[in-house]
Order: C-alpha cells, then structure tokens, then sequence
C-alpha cells in the first residue's frame, strides 16, 4: 500500500526537486539580453566579470568559425563589420518575402530567397535568426552557469506582448537549440509587472510602457490578491530604439550628400553608421549637443547634432507609440489618467523625449524606480521560480489579434477575439454547404478584418469522413485552443461520426508588426464598408444556396411545370445569377424574392406529390388511427 505525503499549498515538492539544475529567467532583447534567478521571492540579476548586467545582442562569426557574443561581438564592429549581425530579434517569426521592401535599409545580407524564413549571409554562412538567437541563448545560459556553479536547463524567456504565433515559436526553437527547456514564455510587459507588483505588493490598474531597441508593448493590467490580469494590449513588433538610430543615420548620410561626399553605405558601412547613430543618441540622453564623425569610401564627415533636433527626429515614433496606447485604453475602456501608475520597461524610455510623452499622456510621472534594463528579466526569473517551487500568484495574459476560419464566399468567423484572456479554448459549429459533401476545408486566419484577403493566413487542413448529408446538415465542431504562451492549436470533429482532425498552428514566418498594426487601424477605419462587404457576400451566398435546392428540385420533378411556367422560373433565375455579378445586395435580395414568389406554386406541387406518395396505397381511417395513435404516446 503507497502512503500519500501531504504539503501546504505552495510547498508541495517537485519531481526535480534536489536535482543540481536551476531555472531562470531571461530578458532576450533587441538590443541587449540579460539574465536572472529568484530565490524565496526575491530576483537578482546575473552579472558578468566585471558587473555588467547587459549582454549586448551582438554576435559575430568570426574566421575559423568562432563565434563571439556580447561586448567582445560589440567591438568586433570596428575592425570586422560585415562579420558581425546585431537587432537580429526584429527578424525572429518573419519571412524573406516580409522583408523584401527593407532589404535596401536593414544591415544586412540577405541570403536569396527560399520562401521560407529569412537568412543571412555572415562570413560565407546562411544564417536564420533563430541560429543566431541561439548563440545569444547560450551565451545567457554559460553566464548562469559560471556564476551559479551548476547547470541550467531550464528558463522562463520573454517575448514581445505583440511577438504572433510564428515568432514565439521560433523564440523557442532557438532555446531548443541552445539547450534550454522554456518552461512558459511570458510577455515582456507582464513580467514587468510581476516584478513592480510583488517588489512592492501594489494593487489595482497599472500600464506598462515597455519601449526597447525593437520593439514596443503597451499593456494594461489589473493587479489584486496576486492576480496580474492582462486586460488589453497593444504595440508594435518593429518599432524602437533602432529607428530612433536609423533616423539619425538617414540625417547624417543626407548631410554628407548635401556635402558633394556620395558614396553609398555597403551593408557594413551600414552598421558603423548605425552604431555612431546610437552613441549620438545615448549621449545626448545626459548632453545638451555634440559632434560625431562618419567614415564612408575613406571620405571622412562630421556631424553636428543637439537635443532639439533629436527629438525632431524621433517625434514621429514616439507619436506612434503614445497613439498605440490610447487605442489600447479605448479597447478597455478605461481614461489613461485613472490607472495608479505607469510602469517604464526598456533602455529607449531613457530619453528624456520619451519620458515627457508618458507623463503628458498619463498625466502622472512615470515608475521607474526598478531600471527599466533589467525589470523584466526580474520578472522572467520570479516565474521561473513559480513554475518549479510554486506560487500563490497568478499570471492571465491575453491574446493580441483575433483568430478565426473562413466560411463560405471569403467571410473570417472569428472564434477568439483579441483581448480574450489565456489559456483559452472556445468552440463553434459550422456545418456544410451542399449536399453529400464528405469533406471540409478548414483555413484558419488571424485579424480583425471582415473578410479572409484582409486577414492572415496561419494554417489549412482538411477534415474527410463526413457522411453523406443534405446541406446544413452535418455538425462540425471546430476547437481553438490558445496555451499559456500564447501558442494555436485548432481541431476539428464532426458530430455524428467522432471524425476528428487537428493541426498546431506554425506558419514558416509570421505577421510583420506593421501588418499586425495596419490590422487593428483598418479595422476601425473600414468598418463600416466591411460590414457592408460582409453582407454582400452572405446574400450571394444565399442566392447561390437557393439556386442550388431549386437547380436539385427541377432535376426530380421537372415535369410537374408546364413550358410557360418552367420558362417563367428560367427567367427569374437569369435574374438572380444577373444580380450576383453585381454589387448591389438588395438587388439580390429582390431578386431571390421574386424567385420564391415564382417557385411557390412549383413548391406546393412537391409537397402535394410527395404527400400523395406518402399515402399511397393506405385508408384514409387507417392514417387517422396512426395520427391519433402518435398523439397519445406524445401526450403519455
């Protein structure tokens, strides 16, 4: 007999419990990485040799196949640009046909095109961003374990609040080749909060403004009795930091045009500029002006820039992301001046341009009394904690974009909304649209438009084995079911049979984030005309499903209309086809009309034969009987 050991809440061992691993959290930026471990509640960064807490995410391959991470990586710019790949975060989940219109302005060296996720060409290698995610992985978990003295194998990694499905998952692919097991991917804002909550034991309504090196998150969150519930979210995968830097490149280049000095930047120019551009920057985060020297063809150029004409470069984005957030607190429905405060993530929320846009918004000076570097690998490593000792708190995130399938003529049926909190699984029936159909075509979309070509397309699957059935008739059950890291999977099951089919949604590459935004925007702003589409389109549908039955009837009782009427319902359906072609709904609407009022003595016949037929060679008292019969076992 096995004898149960029981344990409080929060207390209960763990099957690894006294195995020499650790779990920890880590912060994979853009433009810097960092790393951290909890222990009793209490995070504490990991530092380097010399105290540094940020790994720069800098990676360079140098000849003989070295590779190099961080400041080593960093330096490697001055001598050996082209071997060097940094920002490489803005390409994770994205395809080479995304990037097709940014080749000419992204520092790099795109490997021809496969039609699959993106690659570089560094010294002679082609590398996908999750390769090169992957180094920066490891080079986070040989810092954890030098300083830990045991291995690690495990890590809570956070992700963008707006990263799609195809990003995440190769965020995690890119552990799985660095030889970390992600225990639960967590967005970056919500981490955040899960630092500044349980640091400080606050409660009620919180954003956190998370700008980084390439990516910006707005998320509001409501935090009661160790609940962080995510409430809406917003952002942009590919706005940051870098753009305040490919700004100020673009200004230095046009002032050495304007200089008669026209060679153009090879990828490995680019980066130098580039990296000139953001010491500019992050000096005149505490000067008032200065002067920076650019290198091109061995022509040599100076350039001159001061704060105001700074932040004159930069209004542009930090407008975007100030409309991002007030879209998110219209999604909520919540005035941006009564929430209790405002969390800062992110280096970029270091410039004092961007600071005063928050408190101007907000109406309240920002937090920032955790820095906004290493606040969210904090976060990261409290749940790392969570996850393998227990926790009494709980974190409820939500999805950014709504998911949803097509239905007959291009309609999205949206089955999870965005903003709707996870894990979570909703289901919905659909049936089929014409007669003894055995098969369904399932194509699942991601958007907030009305019609599938304004959409995204994530994955198809077809599920067979549906037993013959009139149209309308059979019932499929189709399941979305979105985990805790924000992961798809759809299955779908038709009712009478228990035929069943499921696919895990992982597209190749994933939604570039001006995509996602131009979504959320043309949502709003078309609505009304989406609307109207929709409608067009389910009166053809039901125009097209008329003619369908009426196109059967004809087939089996032709003979039941006499040539002048046959001719008159001939016509009326000429009518109806006209109509469709058009794009005028009450027209087909009219029409389909008309085409009943022509068919209905056609319809009366039918049933009048079909009757006849079912009476046929049985009494009138004998029908009687097995009527009244029927009535008194209902009436029983």
């Amino acid at each position: 007999m096995t004898l149960l050991q029981l344990h409080e809440p929060g207390e209960t061992p763990l099957p690894h419990e006294g195995e020499q691993t650790a779990a920890i959290g880590i912060d994979l930026g853009t433009t810097n990485t960092v790393v951290a471990i909890a222990d009793q509640g209490k995070p504490e960064v990991i530092r380097g040799e010399k105290g540094g807490a940020l790994i720069p995410s800098v990676v360079a391959y140098a000849p003989g196949g070295r590779v190099e991470v961080g400041e080593t990586a960093r330096r490697r710019l001055l001598d050996a640009p082209e071997t060097v790949v940094s920002s490489i975060k803005r390409l994770m989940g994205r395809g080479a046909r995304d990037l097709k219109e940014l080749s000419g302005s992204l520092p790099y060296d795109l490997a021809p095109d496969d039609g699959g996720m993106v690659r570089l060409t560094v010294s002679g290698k082609r590398l996908s961003p999750v390769e090169i995610s992957a180094d920066i992985l490891r080079a986070a978990k040989a810092r954890a374990e030098a300083s830990l003295g045991r291995a690690v194998e495990r890590a809570v990694i956070t992700v963008p609040a707006y990263f799609d499905d195809a990003a995440r998952t190769a965020t995690r692919d890119a552990a799985r080749l660095a030889g970390l097991d992600v225990l639960r991917l967590v967005n970056e804002p919500t981490a955040a909060a899960l630092a500044y909550g349980l640091d400080k034991g606050v409660e009620g309504l919180y954003a956190v403004y998370d700008l980084g090196g390439g990516t910006f998150d707005i998320s509001l969150l409501r935090l009661e009795k160790g609940v962080f519930q995510v409430l809406a979210t917003g952002g942009d995968a590919a706005l940051g930091g870098d753009d305040f830097d490919h700004a100020i490149a673009e200004r230095f280049l046009e002032q050495r045009r304007a200089a008669g000095k026209l060679a153009a930047p090879a990828s490995a120019d680019a980066k130098m500029i580039l990296m000139t551009a953001r010491l500019a920057k992050e000096c005149l985060t505490e000067k008032s002006d200065g002067t920076w020297s650019v290198e091109l063809g061995g022509a040599v150029s100076r350039h001159a820039l001061d704060v105001a004409a700074l932040e004159k470069l930069i209004q542009p984005f930090v407008a975007r992301t100030i409309a991002i957030s007030a879209g998110v607190f219209d999604d909520a429905a919540v005035d941006p001046k009564s929430i209790q405060g405002v969390v800062l993530v992110g280096g970029s929320t270091r410039v004092p341009a961007v600071r005063r846009a928050v408190e101007q918004f907000f109406g309240m000076k920002p937090l920032s009394n955790i820095n906004p570097d290493e606040v969210v690998a904090l976060g990261a490593a409290l749940q790392a904690e969570a996850l393998t000792r227990g926790s009494d708190n709980l974190l409820l995130d939500v999805t950014p974009l709504s998911l949803g399938i097509e239905t007959m003529g291009g309609i999205v049926e949206k089955v999870i909304e965005r903003n709707t909190p996870i894990p979570v699984a909703k289901a919905q029936e659909f049936t089929t649209y014409q007669d003894g159909q055995a098969a369904m075509a399932i194509h699942v979309v991601q958007g907030e438009r009305e019609t599938v070509d304004q959409c995204r397309s994530l994955a198809r699957f077809e599920l067979r084995g549906i037993p013959p059935m009139v149209a309308g008739a059979a019932r499929v059950r189709v399941t979305f079911t979105v985990d805790a890291d924000g992961l798809l999977t759809v299955a779908a099951r038709e009712g009478s049979t228990g035929v069943e089919q499921r696919v895990e949604v992982k597209p190749s590459y994933g939604l570039a984030e001006d995509e996602m935004a131009r979504m959320l925007r043309e949502s709003i702003e078309h609505g009304r005309a989406d609307m109207e589409r929709r409608l067009l389109i389910e009166a053809r549908v039901e125009a097209k499903r008329s003619l369908l039955a009426l196109d059967a009837a004809l087939k089996k009782d032709r003979l039941l209309l006499d040539a002048a009427e046959y001719a008159a319902i001939e016509a009326e359906i000429g009518r109806v086809n006209a109509a469709m072609s058009g794009e005028d709904r009450d027209a087909i609407n009219g029409a389909v009309q008309a085409l009943e009022r022509a068919v209905t003595p056609f319809a009366q016949r039918r049933m009048d034969k079909a009757f006849a037929e079912a009476l046929s060679g049985r009494s009138l008292d004998s029908v009687a009987e097995r009527m009244e019969a029927g009535a008194k076992k209902k009436a029983s």
